[in-house]
């Protein structure tokens, strides 16, 4: 009778833990410092909304939290990283859409862009602008591509990610534009150089808004759905008469595939809530970031999608990857 007593009890006890641990899991998270990887340098865009975030979740779960930025070879260095770290919730990517998702397509990664990562959620969406040096005798799309026609050398455009280049690859198809495209590895290099006259064009989503109010550039128009905020006079690609082109991008947070639901739910719902902080949209603004906010399932939707979007593209323009 005792022997049966006691296993029953011991049964009851091994069923009382395991329903306990997962619950116990998230109310203990987190019990260390955590790590937010970009696979960028330091002083970019990126980092500015991965520094503002890790700010404010420090802030809230009592926990340090640093950005370490880890560049190199189109940004696979970094996700590679995070894709080989502990699923423990201690070491996340923030990233961008190119990223995660055309580097795939162009390039051979160590990773899976889908299975090897848990999406926690989206954060925010860039604004991007098509802008020209002022110089330059063009007020419009339509006039950019005529000028570059009536050049020998046509005109040059700057473009970073394999996204943006990409991007101008179907403006200079639309346009039917003679343009050169000079690449880039970052904001800061593509700017003084537009800004002095070395190229003549840029296709970026942060793009320095006071050369503009200055008049050392000239926005053409914003590549997002609608106007923006910061550019209410500047016109849609498809205002501009330029359909089927938008830069949908986006800054996203994940982790590595196989980190608890429990912590993957619990970060979500802190990136959601931090991202409707008017301080945090204020910072965002500046930067021309719109704040977004989602759930993993809505992330993980968003980043198949875009796999299957930028697959159809590359085949139908014949992209090539520089490298």
């Amino acid at each position: 009778m005792h022997a049966r007593l006691n296993r029953l009890f011991s049964c009851f006890f091994a069923l009382f833990t395991c329903a306990a641990v997962p619950a116990w899991s998230a109310d203990a998270y987190p019990s260390k410092p955590i790590r937010i990887v970009i696979p960028f340098g330091a002083g970019g865009t990126t980092d500015v909304v991965a520094r503002l975030v890790a700010a404010k979740l420090s802030e809230s779960l009592k926990q340090t939290v640093n950005v370490e930025p880890k560049p190199g070879a189109n940004g696979i260095i970094g996700t590679d990283a995070v894709a080989k770290a502990a699923p423990d919730g201690y070491t996340l990517l923030m990233t961008v859409a190119s990223t995660q998702t055309l580097t795939s397509i162009l390039y051979k990664t160590p990773y899976d862009p889908v299975k090897d990562f848990a999406p926690i959620s989206l954060v925010a969406n860039p604004n991007g602008v098509f802008v020209v040096n002022a110089a330059l005798p063009v007020r419009t799309m339509q006039e950019f591509a005529a000028e570059s026609r009536k050049r020998p050398n046509g005109l040059s455009y700057g473009a970073g990610t394999a996204l943006l280049r990409l991007i101008g690859e179907q403006l200079k198809q639309a346009l039917q534009a003679n343009l050169i495209l000079v690449p880039y590895k970052g904001t800061a290099p593509q700017l003084a150089a537009v800004v002095g006259g070395e190229i003549d064009a840029v296709v970026d989503p942060f793009i320095g808004i006071q050369h503009i109010k200055t008049g050392k550039l000239r926005p053409l128009a914003v590549m997002m759905p609608k106007r923006s905020p910061l550019l209410p006079d500047v016109p849609t690609l498809e205002e501009a008469g330029i359909k089927g082109i938008t830069l949908d991008s986006w800054v996203a947070f994940l982790a590595p595939a196989g980190t608890p639901p429990e912590i993957v739910s619990k970060l979500a719902a802190e990136v959601k809530r931090i991202v409707a902080l008017d301080d945090v949209r204020e910072r965002l603004a500046q930067v021309n970031y719109d704040p977004v906010g989602s759930t993993p399932a809505e992330l993980g939707r968003t980043i198949e999608a875009d796999m299957a979007k930028w697959r159809r593209i590359v085949k139908e323009t014949n992209y090539k990857a520089e490298e």
